[in-house]
């Protein structure tokens, strides 16, 4: 498993999986001067009728968005994008692994003062209207040894989620080995051409008792700063749709849902409409990517500010791994809850949450190290 490329999608809630293995060929973009012609390849493989599996990086969204193309970050360990070409999916699930593995030793990269030094600046933003949310990110290193799949399906055990990826390009690619964690989804496209998208915004712990997980689920959803978060997101995320969608399709099903995962509860909406017909790939992606969740609004502003802010490239991170159909059907997750293993036993797993007028860095860095908890399986970090 760890020499072999190999690609896994599952809904871990539903019992659903889809896997890949053995490509006939690998689209790969490092630099920013062949991105352009890697999508034109992905376009291409689905033009052949061969199905597409892979990832973009957060980064790739400073490609498509022509106003960002100079403010790419340098640094970056991961590909821009990196998709595997595929006559089909494998037909038999991946076997069960219980290898030992295991990831250990995590560092998170800001303390609390250093979280609050780039906080207040971000709130000097928001009192400027430079943006009304920003989703402030750091990364935690960590170590890792063992078998990346059977580690993958340990984190399972600890906490199933509808949005889970494993991608493996194999021993002779410079891309890390993913385990990506994600409770997401970033969008879906039926085989009708309908698009929709969960917009994830708004966080609560799980209580220790059943009385208080009740409450901690009450409070999230009746909360109008959490409210707030995930309004701005749907909002932000019905104009992205709207560039690519039929007049008079868009609509929101469902708004403030709270969904109780091991570790957190958290706030999804829902957002649907038609894709207009024959779109590129490049169309749908440059409309939609990055997920709004993950950036704050407006988009391109706030996307600059996180940068001077940031200072180190997020990667795979708040990027996005997923799988394109011939027939035009595609699910990619929003790349949250995602750790990257690389050869030496480095790993390296981020968290992040959206900052507004209302917010306190002490509230949003204990929410950060929160979501990290499906990773450190309660391990102290500081």
């Amino acid at each position: 498993m760890i020499n072999d490329a190999v690609i896994l999608f599952a809904d871990e809630k539903k019992g659903r999986e889809m896997s890949f293995a053995a490509p006939l060929y690998i689209i790969e973009a490092n630099e920013p001067h062949a991105f352009e012609a890697a999508f034109q390849a992905c376009q291409q493989a689905h033009d052949d009728g061969l199905w597409l599996a892979g990832f973009l990086s957060y980064e790739a969204g400073y490609l498509l968005e022509p106003q960002l193309r100079k403010s790419l970050p340098e640094g970056r360990k991961a590909p821009l994008l990196s998709f595997g070409v595929f006559e089909k999916p494998v037909e038999a699930p991946l076997a069960q692994n219980d290898a030992a593995a295991r990831i250990y030793n995590f560092q998170p990269q800001w303390n609390l003062d250093e979280y609050r030094q780039n906080f207040n600046k971000l709130q000097s933003h928001l009192r400027a209207g430079d943006c009304y949310q920003g989703n402030l990110t750091f990364p935690i290193k960590a170590q890792w040894e063992g078998d990346p799949y059977a580690l993958f399906l340990a984190l399972a055990k600890r906490q199933q989620v509808g949005h889970a990826s494993y991608c493996n390009f194999g021993a002779s690619s410079r891309v890390p080995i993913i385990l990506s964690r994600s409770p997401e989804l970033f969008f879906e496209v039926d085989k009708d051409g309908w698009i929709e998208t969960h917009p994830m915004k708004g966080t609560s712990p799980r209580g220790k008792t059943p009385e208080e997980d009740d409450y901690w689920r009450d409070f999230l959803k009746n909360d109008p700063k959490n409210q707030t978060e995930n309004r701005m997101i749907v909002d932000l995320l019905r104009n992205d749709i709207s560039l690519i969608s039929e007049t008079g399709t868009l609509h929101v099903p469902e708004l403030f849902a709270v969904q109780r995962f091991e570790t957190v509860h958290q706030m999804i909406s829902r957002v649907r409409a038609r894709l207009k017909p024959d779109l590129s790939l490049g169309a749908i992606f440059a409309a939609l990517f990055p997920c709004g969740s993950i950036t704050g609004a407006p988009k391109i502003s706030v996307m600059r500010i996180l940068q001077g802010l940031e200072r180190t490239p997020r990667d795979i991170y708040c990027g996005s791994l997923g799988w394109i159909a011939p027939s035009g059907e595609m699910r990619f997750n929003v790349a949250i809850r995602t750790i990257s293993l690389f050869d030496g036993g480095q790993a390296i797993l981020n968290v992040g949450g959206g900052v507004i007028l209302d917010s306190t860095a002490e509230e949003e860095y204990a929410e950060c190290l929160l979501k990290a908890r499906y990773a450190t399986d309660h391990q102290p970090l500081k």
